[in-house]
């Protein structure tokens, strides 16, 4: 599997990231997918910290928990800390929440 490390940069650039961080604080991550972006840039990774995945507005997105089938993103999703997981693209840009458990 391919990897990158979700280090949680104050910075909207997302360099060789995915994604932009809209905002970020100590309780949460507003993070944007772009309805652009090469489904191949949505690599399985895993992160530092346990974290809780809420969608902002309606998305037809999936995520993939290591060994599970992709589910739907319209219900919280809890992700323990070095859990392999991917986003799925969908139509329209990704919006999310991410609480830092």
């Amino acid at each position: 599997m391919q990897n990158y490390s979700d280090s949680n940069q104050t910075s909207q650039d997302s360099g060789d990231k995915p994604y932009i961080d809209i905002e970020v604080n100590d309780k949460y991550i507003i993070r944007e997918f772009s309805e652009n972006i090469n489904p191949i840039e949505l690599m399985w990774h895993r992160d530092d910290e346990d974290r809780t995945i809420e969608i902002i507005g309606d998305t037809n997105w999936s995520i993939q928990l290591d060994n599970q089938l992709p589910s739907s993103l319209n219900e919280r999703i809890f992700i323990k800390r070095h859990e392999w997981h991917r986003v799925i693209k969908g139509t329209g840009n990704l919006t999310l929440k991410i609480h830092l458990d």
